[in-house]
């Protein structure tokens, strides 16, 4: 009996542990939020696709009715497509002993179309995303939140 029991605990602990992992990093469904306004603009789902994160937009949560849609001044194949279901975050890696994700990946902003390199930070045991996205020595930072 005390075998079984201490195997069933063990097991437990191993899901929680797997669990707060899971947290740690960018996978899941985020609110992407406007770091002018500060105000909730979409919701953005990334995925882990062999050790490589894709995101892209989930739903819209702009409630203007003349909010641009598309894409007009992206540069590659996402010209003119609509903006909910466009992949805007593409090649992110892990970068190894560090917190941080990256690795060379890119962030699109579809207002705008310009494309950045990002990094990813995961805050406050995975509760918010913190994003930074270079064009050479310039920034742009972003704090998401996840959705549970």
């Amino acid at each position: 009996m005390k075998v079984w029991r201490s195997v069933g605990i063990a097991g437990v602990m191993s899901v929680a542990l797997l669990s707060a992992h899971a947290q740690m990093t960018p996978v899941g469904l985020w609110r992407s939020i406007d770091d002018d306004t500060g105000e909730a603009r979409a919701e953005i789902e990334i995925v882990d696709r062999q050790g490589v994160l894709f995101g892209r937009v989930a739903k819209s949560l702009d409630p203007d009715p003349k909010a641009v849609k598309t894409c007009e001044e992206c540069k590659d194949e996402r010209k003119g497509q609509a903006i909910v279901g466009m992949e805007i975050i593409r090649g992110v890696r892990h970068e190894p002993d560090d917190k941080r994700w990256g690795g060379g990946g890119k962030i699109l902003d579809p207002e705008n179309g310009k494309e950045y390199t990002v990094r990813m930070v995961p805050l406050d045991g995975g509760k918010r995303l913190q994003l930074r996205g270079y064009i050479g020595p310039f920034y742009r930072t972003q704090i998401w939140q996840r959705i549970q």
